[in-house]
């Protein structure tokens, strides 16, 4: 399963409550703030909104990998 690293990169001074509420719902609290949510229609959805307002990454989700440099 993939997951997506959004991060907040401009201000939502100005714009419309509900762009202000997606930014809230995504759990991004602060500019510059990264959060890692799975990739789902709704989360899509959501960024399709703010896209002007953020940047997405994706990010490949996998345990073994993670726990070998955990090791190293």
């Amino acid at each position: 399963m993939t997951k997506l690293r959004i991060t907040w990169t401009r201000s939502t001074i100005g714009l419309p409550y509900p762009q202000r509420r997606v930014i809230q719902a995504l759990g991004l609290r602060r500019l510059h703030h990264t959060v890692e949510r799975m990739d789902t229609p709704s989360i899509r959805g959501m960024i399709l909104k703010v896209q002007h307002l953020v940047k997405v990454e994706q990010v490949q989700e996998d345990g073994a990998s993670e726990g070998a440099q955990r090791q190293a």
